[in-house]
């Protein structure tokens, strides 16, 4: 490819609730896009979760098409693409590479237990980064930084464990496990088959990721220890970076980050997070869409500008985000705490968002205190953080700035750094971000808010002390 020809990589970001496909110029800018719905998980039992039919599948072919079709460049000019999935799933496959079975969601509770041989089809245990890989290249291929969590992975090498007894812990033989590659090194070459269903042209090299609470980070240029990544998805933490594998952490836990052998240090977080903060949006319904129609705003907008108007700590509302409890407290409920008279929906709305920001704190504080790390600002990623309340309740809980990322999809543009990388465009990681990432508006804290919400903080920690008796009780009647 010519020096003076533009370069482009394509970013693949399959989330928890849709497929994003990207495609950048080597500057990070994004030149066309296609996005696709996921489908409702099927929950056939309890504890289990479960991918429909081959739907990772199909919503990645419906983004990529949308993609490629707005895509105005020379495809000659697609360097490649870097491939991006959900973590914690796990994917059998027949010995063709075909689902013996649904992918498993990371809410299956069969992700965090030894495999058990079930279907006589099963030839390979995988992630869903793994069972993408080979619709896309055709090789059982994965990338080893999609390991973590009940996988026979040795966290210092990146390599599966040599131990046999280890291997035996997780139930998973030797030969039913995939090739592991590094990130940023080549998981194959995009099929013809795979390009008839994409549209992205076949012979394309596929550069492996990681899992995509690291590729968000890249995309969203956390390369720091000072620095404090708050994702706001359906799952909702924070997160830092370090050189060090911490096993026996007890306020985070430790992650593969997308640079080989670097790590990711995630604070325990918020299941259902945002998730939550849409259900409420939806419960409003009819009403509160009028009144944005009305205000010429989207319903989101509407919450948010009312919600602006509600003072710092929702008039004494509080709100534990426990709408899907932990697995370790299987009985807790969410609880809106507080009611007196002078709340309204917007309070509601408010207290949801100061929830997020105060548990990210309190947790985030807790890993900052045992990495001995000190945070100087804050990056807020995720659709989240469109909003411009969420980011000011951000920077004044935490009392730091708070960085908005600029990318509309931070896995994708990470991918897509990932693609870069790993196809020679840039030396390293240090030099791709400097390159592509572009930082959005910083929001500043008020110190007046900031002490409000410490002193908010104090009460809120308590809560669930206090909570945790009656919902053990109420479980036994309810569940």
């Amino acid at each position: 490819m010519s020096s003076t020809r533009p370069r482009y990589f394509i970013g693949i970001d399959n989330g928890s609730q849709s497929s994003k496909v990207t495609v950048y110029d080597a500057h990070g800018r994004a030149v066309s896009e296609g996005h696709a719905a996921l489908r409702p998980y099927d929950t056939p039992r309890p504890g289990v979760v479960e991918h429909p039919d081959d739907d990772l599948w199909t919503s990645i072919g419906a983004a990529s098409r949308a993609a490629m079709a707005a895509f105005d460049g020379d495809p000659a000019d697609i360097a490649g693409v870097g491939l991006c999935t959900i973590r914690f799933c796990r994917a059998i496959l027949t010995a063709d590479g075909t689902l013996a079975q649904p992918v498993m969601s990371w809410m299956d509770e069969r992700v965090a237990l030894p495999y058990t041989r079930t279907n006589p089809d099963a030839a390979y245990v995988t992630t869903s980064s793994g069972y993408i890989s080979h619709r896309m290249t055709g090789a059982f291929r994965d990338t080893a930084a999609n390991y973590a969590g009940m996988w026979p992975l040795d966290p210092d090498t990146w390599q599966w464990t040599e131990d046999d007894a280890e291997l035996a812990k997780y139930g998973i033989p030797r030969d039913m496990l995939v090739e592991l590659v590094l990130p940023g090194e080549t998981l194959g070459t995009v099929t013809p088959a795979a390009a008839a269903h994409t549209g992205i042209p076949a012979g394309l090299p596929v550069v492996a990721t990681a899992n995509d609470k690291a590729v968000e980070a890249l995309g969203c240029g956390l390369r720091s220890p000072d620095t404090l990544l708050i994702s706001l998805g359906t799952y909702v933490a924070g997160m830092t970076t370090g050189p060090r594998n911490v096993p026996d952490a007890t306020d985070f836990w430790t992650n593969y980050a997308c640079a080989p052998h670097s790590y990711l240090y995630e604070s325990h977080g918020v299941r259902r997070g945002m998730w939550t903060v849409s259900w409420y949006r939806d419960l409003l319904g009819e009403e509160a869409a009028a009144h944005a129609r009305e205000a010429g705003l989207s319903v989101e907008d509407h919450l948010n500008a009312e919600a602006a108007k509600v003072p710092p700590g929702s008039d004494g509302l509080m709100t534990v985000l426990d709408w899907l409890a932990p697995g370790d407290a299987p009985y807790r409920k969410g609880s809106l705490l507080g009611f007196d008279g002078r709340q309204g929906r917007f309070h509601i709305y408010r207290s949801m968002l100061e929830g997020l920001a105060l548990t990210v704190h309190d947790t985030g504080a807790r890993m900052a205190a045992e990495l001995g790390a000190e945070y100087r600002e804050v990056i807020v990623s995720g659709g989240g953080s469109r909003s411009d309340l969420m980011m000011q309740i951000q920077a004044d809980v935490h009392g730091l700035p708070a960085r908005r990322a600029e990318a509309a999809s931070a896995a994708g543009l990470g991918s897509a750094i990932c693609a870069a990388v790993g196809l020679g465009a840039y030396a390293d990681f240090d030099e791709a971000v400097a390159a592509m990432v572009r930082p959005g508006a910083t929001f500043l804290p008020s110190q007046d808010h900031h002490e409000v919400y410490r002193r908010l903080e104090s009460v809120y920690r308590e809560i669930r002390g206090h909570t945790d008796a009656v919902y053990r009780r109420s479980f036994d009647l309810f569940g």
